[in-house]
């Protein structure tokens, strides 16, 4: 059996200074950034047997590796031995180091601190264990981004990124362990913090102003910075293209004071977080500027608002975010304020781990695709027969997939489907991320990706992600409400609306008197207050994260049950059967995209209701409970 990888490392050695896999990587150095990637990917099968060798070397005495290794270091045995995993099997090894229990249960390096996923597990966020290395890993696919875009866009060091970026909500687990999102983790480590200065990232935003815990006096100070600075923004954008179309509408909604501000020079008075205040009144807005403020007042009145980002911010080249996967619902919308700007995707990250970012940024958000990066982690794939995901061969879909689906990250196919499989340096071991991904070529030896869709979300409007479970769980909460009106829910589906902001989920029902009403009297049976308390329930019963979402960030909108009549879901089928679905195997789906299909169902509407509450929602916590006279953690 193969041990180890000492002849292959040892012409890498150029690349990898030390067993942490991460490259030196200088963004100033365009040839040279270029020039590693071309290594990085000629080598991929390579660079894989080396990661998972030294992912082994490290972790084989961890309580859950010892328990399959018995010790060994050898990959072979890693790959026969260790099963595929989701996250319930890994759960309760968290929770033992969330409640104060050694980091070696999992991982040889000290677990640091826990990462929440947009993904949930028992309707809470999802905990990813974290090293203080896995930030030296995240600052290096960074920079090699940079090498990239100077590759297609020039003068990126002339100018500024105008990016909004925000922190969100954490805890701290009862070990003292801090649990938080990815990218509050980042924005408020020292490797961001105390970067150095870098030409071609410069930011409009102060630090202060991304720190501030309240996302409303946040983004206000953030637009505020970039309208003062708006000759010097070359780019603009933010994690997501819904967290940018969020700041488009905020910058509608609050231009007229935002112009107040900057003709005055002081700020809004309600601006109350010191910190934001200062930065913004030290650095920006140092006196009254009335033809600044005329400029952009001109420009905010001028409607309808296509093009407003390039009219506002003249000289800005692309709009950087994340237009893959659901998010890609919003390019139309991003196309009429962009103004034919590029739609740029540079990266594919989870809390996992960062994967791959996207060679050829300037392609249209359809043909994306990203090289996976061989060194950040170990890559493996799960064989699925199309984009909805479902498993090849006599695999169930869950733990127990068999090894021989699984190819490793050089020997996918062409055209195939395949869900993520990692093995990470940070304690996650043959996990299934749960992303469906498509091959859609290849550089060098390295495969690139187009993400296609998460494995059993059918609703997404943000970072939400709810799975048809979840959703059936949740109409079914509301189904008694309907008792005392004589109506019986008798088929339903879903779609994510994206044509207002915020964009908010929408549910058709179909509503059938239970007594001997006609179909034709239903919008005489209808009470709002009823059908309003539906929306409610199913809100309620939805997850953290989309409770967040509605109540806190406000980035979706009231939840919305449209009523349709007799005979609905019978002119659905019979459109989704014209268009090749089999009669005899076809089922309602309990999600539609945004185009015909939701055309069909709005025809028998007869009836809009959406819920006037807010759904509850506050930081989840780590509880402990105590079993056999330890205490345990349950997340």
């Amino acid at each position: 059996m193969e041990t180890s990888s000492s002849s292959s490392s040892s012409t890498l050695e150029h690349i990898f200074t030390s067993t942490n896999m991460i490259p030196f990587c200088d963004p100033y150095d365009q040839p040279g950034g270029m020039k590693l990637i071309e290594e990085l990917t000629k080598n991929a099968g390579q660079i894989q047997d080396m990661v998972l060798d030294e992912i082994i070397k490290r972790n084989s005495q961890t309580e859950y590796m010892s328990e399959f290794l018995k010790g060994e270091i050898n990959r072979d045995l890693f790959k026969k031995q260790v099963p595929i995993v989701d996250y319930d099997t890994m759960k309760p090894y968290i929770e033992r180091i969330a409640n104060g229990e050694d980091s070696n249960i999992i991982s040889g390096k000290p677990i640091v601190e826990l990462l929440t996923s947009s993904g949930t597990s028992g309707g809470q966020p999802k905990l990813m264990p974290s090293t203080e290395e896995e930030l030296d890993r995240k600052t290096f696919m960074y920079n090699i981004l940079i090498p990239v875009m100077n590759k297609y866009v020039e003068g990126l060091d002339e100018g500024k990124g105008m990016y909004l970026l925000f922190i969100k909500p954490e805890i701290t687990t009862p070990s003292g362990l801090t649990g938080r999102p990815v990218l509050t983790s980042y924005y408020k480590s020292h490797h961001f913090l105390d970067r150095p200065f870098n030409k071609y990232n410069q930011y409009t935003s102060p630090d202060s102003t991304i720190l501030c815990p309240d996302s409303r006096q946040s983004m206000y100070a953030q637009l505020l910075c970039g309208l003062i600075q708006r000759e010097e923004v070359f780019r603009v954008g933010a994690v997501f293209a819904s967290a940018f179309l969020r700041a488009i509408k905020f910058l509608e909604d609050h231009w007229k004071e935002l112009c107040n501000d900057i003709r005055t020079g002081d700020v809004a008075s309600w601006i109350t977080n010191m910190a934001c205040r200062e930065a913004v009144l030290r650095k920006f807005l140092t006196k009254p500027n009335p033809e600044l403020a005329d400029i952009i007042e001109s420009e905010c009145q001028n409607h309808p608002w296509s093009g407003i980002v390039k009219r506002i911010w003249p000289k800005t080249k692309y709009i950087d975010v994340v237009v893959t996967g659901t998010m890609a619902q919003y390019v139309p919308l991003l196309e009429f304020y962009g103004g034919g700007l590029p739609l740029v995707s540079t990266m594919y990250a989870s809390s996992e781990c960062y994967f791959g970012i996207n060679l050829r940024p300037l392609d249209k958000p359809c043909d994306v695709a990203y090289t996976l990066l061989p060194n950040m982690c170990y890559y493996e794939f799960i064989r699925v027969n199309d984009e909805q995901g479902e498993i090849t061969g006599d695999g169930d879909g869950g733990s127990g997939a068999l090894a021989e689906e699984v190819v490793p990250l050089i020997d996918v196919e062409l055209g195939g489907f395949y869900e993520l499989v990692v093995t990470t340096f940070t304690g996650l071991y043959r996990y299934r991320v749960g992303d469906i991904l498509k091959v859609m070529s290849f550089h060098n030896t390295a495969p690139q990706f187009k993400f296609v869709r998460r494995r059993n979300v059918v609703l997404s409007i943000d970072t939400d992600k709810t799975t048809e479970e979840d959703l059936l769980l949740a109409v079914s909460a509301a189904k008694p409400l309907l008792s005392p009106l004589s109506l019986i829910l008798s088929d339903f589906t879903s779609f994510p609306d994206s044509s207002s902001l915020p964009g908010h989920y929408v549910l058709f029902w179909e509503l059938i008197p239970s007594n001997n009403t006609s179909c034709k009297n239903l919008p005489l049976l209808l009470d709002p207050t009823v059908l309003e308390e539906c929306c409610a329930v199913v809100e309620s019963c939805l997850d953290s994260i989309y409770r967040r979402c509605r109540s806190k960030d406000k980035s979706i909108g009231p939840l919305e049950i449209r009523v349709v009549g007799d005979g609905a879901f019978d002119a659905l089928m019979d459109f989704c059967v014209s268009r090749g679905s089999s009669v005899n195997q076809y089922k309602t789906p309990r999600c539609i995209l945004p185009g015909d299909a939701v055309a069909v169902l709005d025809e028998k509407v007869v009836g809009r209701f959406f819920t006037k509450k807010v759904p509850h929602w506050e930081p989840f916590k780590v509880a402990e409970k105590v079993v056999g006279g330890k205490n345990i953690a349950q997340i």
